[in-house]
């Protein structure tokens, strides 16, 4: 039997579009039993709306994978136990190919390092900054190169905790980038470029004071503010309330802040209060960063 635990993620913590991710101990997990009838069997708290056939996401990636090795598809019975709500900005698409990546290679025998399997999972996603957290855990910066996406693991287990506050609403990710503009201003890609740099600068020194501002973004989240009623007001009242920093969760609707232990309180608080105010209602939950990222046991 082969188990694959893969953390929620959140991409690009403000400035970072589709580049900065991080991984969160809110976690999917596929278990596959071997030389069995073929069967998707659903658990965990979100399975509605989730196929249960062949046309599922996990499967649909194993098989991809096995097609890339010209590896026969075995016959297997798939668990699916999901925690991570689809369709709100924390990875949950990259979740599955992840898993499914992993949990295919390994019944092939291992073919694929990891470095190879990101490759296949940002192919599949189409961007890799929720993908590469999934994969290698921490805070990670996924850089285009020539050859395919390099990875860059900033901090591993940072002193950070995670207020993520979730609408009861989905919102499809095409649909919140499909309002991006195709282009920007040189003043506005001048901005993001430096706040990147203030960011990976806070990470990387630990200095997380330099996260209010180093989060801060305008190529995607006042864009996507109309998808979202009271969005920015609650990225700022997590700031009056002490949090480090806060941005937009992906492409949303989730909304994350980075705080210390002693501010989780006011800043669930002041985040859920706000969005009320503007007729959302939604829920908060207070996560660790997950430092490990996918990670794989056989019995």
């Amino acid at each position: 039997m082969i188990r694959v635990k893969i953390p929620a993620t959140s991409a690009n913590l403000g400035p970072g579009f589709d580049c900065l991710g991080l991984a969160l101990q809110l976690h999917n997990t596929i278990t596959v039993e071997p030389n069995q009838p073929f069967q998707i069997s659903l658990t965990g708290s979100y399975r509605d709306g989730i196929p249960a056939d062949a046309s599922n996401l996990v499967w649909q990636t194993m098989c991809h994978l096995w097609d890339l090795l010209h590896y026969p598809n075995p016959s297997v019975a798939l668990t699916l136990e999901n925690h991570i709500p689809p369709a709100r900005g924390l990875g949950s698409s990259s979740a599955a190919i992840v898993g499914g990546l992993v949990a295919a290679n390994t019944l092939a025998g291992s073919p694929y390092t990891k470095y190879e399997l990101l490759q296949v999972a940002n192919s599949i996603e189409g961007h890799p900054d929720n993908v590469t957290p999934a994969l290698y855990g921490g805070i990670t910066l996924s850089v285009p190169a020539k050859d395919g996406i390099f990875p860059r693991v900033l901090a591993q287990s940072p002193n950070l905790k995670a207020v993520v506050v979730i609408p009861n609403t989905r919102l499809n990710t095409e649909k919140a980038r499909g309002i991006l503009p195709t282009h920007v201003t040189r003043n506005d890609a001048v901005f993001n470029i430096s706040h990147v740099g203030l960011l990976i600068e806070a990470i990387i020194r630990e200095d997380y004071s330099l996260l209010k501002e180093g989060m801060r973004d305008v190529l995607h989240q006042n864009q996507r503010a109309i998808l979202l009623p009271g969005m920015l007001e609650t990225i700022e009242a997590a700031l009056e309330a002490g949090a480090y920093g806060a941005a937009l969760s992906g492409s949303g609707p989730t909304l994350i802040a980075l705080i210390t232990e002693d501010s989780k309180q006011e800043v669930c608080q002041n985040m859920i209060t706000t969005l009320e105010q503007y007729g959302v209602n939604a829920q908060a939950q207070v996560l660790e960063i997950d430092s490990y990222g996918a990670t794989l046991s056989i019995t």
